[in-house]
Protein backbone atom coordinates (compact mmCIF):
# COMPACT_ATOMS: atom_id res chain seq x y z
CA UNK A 1 0.00 0.00 0.00
CA UNK A 2 2.85 2.34 0.82
CA UNK A 3 4.53 1.79 -2.50
CA UNK A 4 1.28 2.51 -4.36
CA UNK A 5 0.85 5.82 -2.55
CA UNK A 6 4.49 6.70 -3.19
CA UNK A 7 4.04 5.89 -6.85
CA UNK A 8 0.95 8.11 -7.00
CA UNK A 9 2.81 10.91 -5.21
CA UNK A 10 5.80 10.65 -7.54
CA UNK A 11 3.62 10.66 -10.66
CA UNK A 12 1.72 13.69 -9.30
CA UNK A 13 4.99 15.53 -8.69
CA UNK A 14 6.24 14.63 -12.15
CA UNK A 15 3.03 16.01 -13.66
CA UNK A 16 3.36 19.17 -11.58
CA UNK A 17 6.97 19.71 -12.62
CA UNK A 18 6.06 19.14 -16.25
CA UNK A 19 3.24 21.68 -15.96
CA UNK A 20 5.60 24.29 -14.46
CA UNK A 21 8.20 23.88 -17.15
CA UNK A 22 9.01 26.97 -19.21
CA UNK A 23 9.13 24.94 -22.41
CA UNK A 24 6.05 23.23 -23.71
CA UNK A 25 5.93 19.51 -23.21
CA UNK A 26 5.16 17.62 -26.39
CA UNK A 27 2.55 14.90 -26.12
CA UNK A 28 3.98 11.41 -26.44
CA UNK A 29 4.27 10.29 -30.04
CA UNK A 30 1.77 7.74 -31.14
CA UNK A 31 2.99 4.51 -32.60
CA UNK A 32 3.33 4.77 -36.38
CA UNK A 33 0.60 3.12 -38.38
CA UNK A 34 1.72 1.16 -41.40
CA UNK A 35 0.35 2.50 -44.65
CA UNK A 36 0.76 1.48 -48.22
CA UNK A 37 3.08 4.39 -49.09
CA UNK A 38 5.15 6.40 -46.64
CA UNK A 39 3.84 9.95 -46.24
CA UNK A 40 6.24 12.75 -47.09
CA UNK A 41 7.14 14.93 -44.17
CA UNK A 42 7.43 18.67 -44.38
CA UNK A 43 11.03 19.71 -43.84
CA UNK A 44 11.79 21.11 -40.42
CA UNK A 45 12.34 24.87 -40.43
CA UNK A 46 15.98 25.94 -40.38
CA UNK A 47 17.10 27.43 -37.10
CA UNK A 48 17.47 31.20 -37.08
CA UNK A 49 21.06 32.31 -37.61
CA UNK A 50 22.81 33.50 -34.48
CA UNK A 51 24.51 36.87 -35.05
CA UNK A 52 28.17 36.98 -34.26
CA UNK A 53 29.39 38.97 -31.29
CA UNK A 54 31.09 41.52 -33.54
CA UNK A 55 27.82 42.27 -35.38
CA UNK A 56 25.99 43.18 -32.18
CA UNK A 57 25.38 46.90 -31.56
CA UNK A 58 27.14 48.49 -28.63
CA UNK A 59 25.03 48.44 -25.48
CA UNK A 60 23.27 51.69 -24.73
CA UNK A 61 23.35 53.46 -21.42
CA UNK A 62 20.78 52.39 -18.91
CA UNK A 63 20.14 56.01 -18.07
CA UNK A 64 17.82 57.53 -20.61
CA UNK A 65 19.22 60.82 -21.83
CA UNK A 66 16.81 63.56 -22.68
CA UNK A 67 17.49 66.51 -24.88
CA UNK A 68 17.52 69.85 -23.14
CA UNK A 69 14.91 72.27 -24.51
CA UNK A 70 16.47 75.24 -26.31
CA UNK A 71 15.12 77.70 -23.75
CA UNK A 72 16.92 75.84 -20.93
CA UNK A 73 20.21 75.31 -22.77
CA UNK A 74 22.63 77.87 -21.35
CA UNK A 75 24.46 78.04 -24.70
CA UNK A 76 21.32 78.90 -26.67
CA UNK A 77 20.39 82.55 -27.33
CA UNK A 78 16.82 81.76 -26.20
CA UNK A 79 18.22 81.13 -22.75
CA UNK A 80 20.60 84.09 -22.71
CA UNK A 81 18.51 86.98 -24.06
CA UNK A 82 15.11 87.20 -22.41
CA UNK A 83 14.65 90.84 -21.48
CA UNK A 84 13.35 93.77 -23.51
CA UNK A 85 14.35 97.13 -22.01
CA UNK A 86 12.33 100.33 -22.32
CA UNK A 87 12.96 104.04 -22.09
CA UNK A 88 11.62 106.06 -19.16
CA UNK A 89 7.82 106.18 -19.11
CA UNK A 90 7.61 104.24 -22.43
CA UNK A 91 6.16 100.92 -23.54
CA UNK A 92 7.13 100.91 -27.21
CA UNK A 93 9.73 98.32 -28.22
CA UNK A 94 13.01 99.71 -29.55
CA UNK A 95 14.37 98.42 -32.85
CA UNK A 96 17.36 96.98 -30.95
CA UNK A 97 15.09 94.19 -29.72
CA UNK A 98 13.58 93.08 -33.03
CA UNK A 99 16.04 90.16 -33.37
CA UNK A 100 15.25 88.98 -29.84
CA UNK A 101 11.50 89.22 -30.53
CA UNK A 102 11.89 87.39 -33.83
CA UNK A 103 13.98 84.59 -32.28
CA UNK A 104 11.53 83.96 -29.42
CA UNK A 105 8.43 84.38 -31.59
CA UNK A 106 9.74 81.91 -34.18
CA UNK A 107 10.60 79.41 -31.45
CA UNK A 108 7.12 79.68 -29.93
CA UNK A 109 5.50 79.33 -33.36
CA UNK A 110 7.51 76.15 -34.00
CA UNK A 111 6.76 74.77 -30.51
CA UNK A 112 3.04 75.31 -29.87
CA UNK A 113 3.07 73.31 -26.62
CA UNK A 114 5.50 75.73 -24.95
CA UNK A 115 3.82 78.52 -22.99
CA UNK A 116 5.53 81.56 -21.52
CA UNK A 117 4.77 84.38 -19.15
CA UNK A 118 5.78 87.91 -20.14
CA UNK A 119 6.53 89.86 -16.97
CA UNK A 120 6.41 93.65 -17.25
CA UNK A 121 8.45 95.73 -14.81
CA UNK A 122 8.97 99.39 -13.98
CA UNK A 123 11.50 101.38 -11.98
CA UNK A 124 10.69 102.76 -8.55
CA UNK A 125 9.59 106.20 -9.74
CA UNK A 126 5.84 106.69 -9.94
CA UNK A 127 3.00 105.39 -7.83
CA UNK A 128 2.37 101.69 -7.28
CA UNK A 129 -0.75 101.80 -9.47
CA UNK A 130 1.03 103.70 -12.24
CA UNK A 131 3.98 101.27 -12.26
CA UNK A 132 1.67 98.24 -12.35
CA UNK A 133 -0.18 99.72 -15.33
CA UNK A 134 3.09 100.61 -17.11
CA UNK A 135 4.48 97.11 -16.49
CA UNK A 136 1.29 95.61 -17.96
CA UNK A 137 1.56 97.81 -21.06
CA UNK A 138 5.20 96.74 -21.55
CA UNK A 139 4.31 93.04 -21.20
CA UNK A 140 1.38 93.47 -23.60
CA UNK A 141 3.60 95.26 -26.15
CA UNK A 142 6.03 92.31 -26.15
CA UNK A 143 3.12 89.84 -26.42
CA UNK A 144 1.76 91.70 -29.45
CA UNK A 145 5.20 91.77 -31.09
CA UNK A 146 5.62 88.01 -30.54
CA UNK A 147 2.20 87.41 -32.12
CA UNK A 148 3.32 89.27 -35.24
CA UNK A 149 6.19 86.80 -35.62
CA UNK A 150 3.91 83.77 -35.31
CA UNK A 151 3.47 82.94 -31.63
CA UNK A 152 -0.10 82.15 -30.58
CA UNK A 153 -1.77 84.29 -27.94
CA UNK A 154 -2.81 81.10 -26.14
CA UNK A 155 0.90 80.37 -25.52
CA UNK A 156 1.53 83.66 -23.73
CA UNK A 157 0.36 85.49 -20.65
CA UNK A 158 1.19 89.14 -19.96
CA UNK A 159 1.56 90.06 -16.29
CA UNK A 160 2.91 93.08 -14.44
CA UNK A 161 5.12 93.20 -11.39
CA UNK A 162 5.35 96.98 -11.41
CA UNK A 163 8.31 98.00 -9.26
CA UNK A 164 8.12 94.85 -7.06
CA UNK A 165 10.84 92.80 -8.80
CA UNK A 166 13.79 95.07 -9.57
CA UNK A 167 16.77 93.60 -11.39
CA UNK A 168 19.14 96.20 -9.94
CA UNK A 169 19.02 97.96 -6.61
CA UNK A 170 19.78 101.63 -6.38
CA UNK A 171 18.17 104.96 -7.08
CA UNK A 172 20.10 106.16 -10.08
CA UNK A 173 19.67 106.02 -13.85
CA UNK A 174 21.86 102.92 -14.17
CA UNK A 175 19.62 100.89 -11.83
CA UNK A 176 16.40 102.36 -13.19
CA UNK A 177 17.39 101.47 -16.78
CA UNK A 178 17.77 97.80 -15.78
CA UNK A 179 14.40 97.78 -14.05
CA UNK A 180 12.37 99.16 -16.98
CA UNK A 181 11.90 95.87 -18.80
CA UNK A 182 9.72 92.95 -19.82
CA UNK A 183 11.11 89.48 -19.12
CA UNK A 184 10.21 86.31 -21.03
CA UNK A 185 9.74 83.59 -18.43
CA UNK A 186 9.80 80.06 -19.85
CA UNK A 187 8.66 77.03 -17.83
CA UNK A 188 11.23 75.26 -15.68
CA UNK A 189 11.39 71.54 -16.16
Amino acid sequence: MRSASRLALLSGLAALVAACSSTPVAPPAAAPVATAAPAARAPAPAPAPVPSASAQPAPSSTVAGSALPAYLDPNNPLSKDRSVYFDFDEFSIKSDYQALISRHGSFLAANPKVAIKIEGNADERGSTEYNLALGQKRAQAVLNALKLVGAKESQMEAVSWGEERPKASGSDESAWAQNRRADLAYPRQ
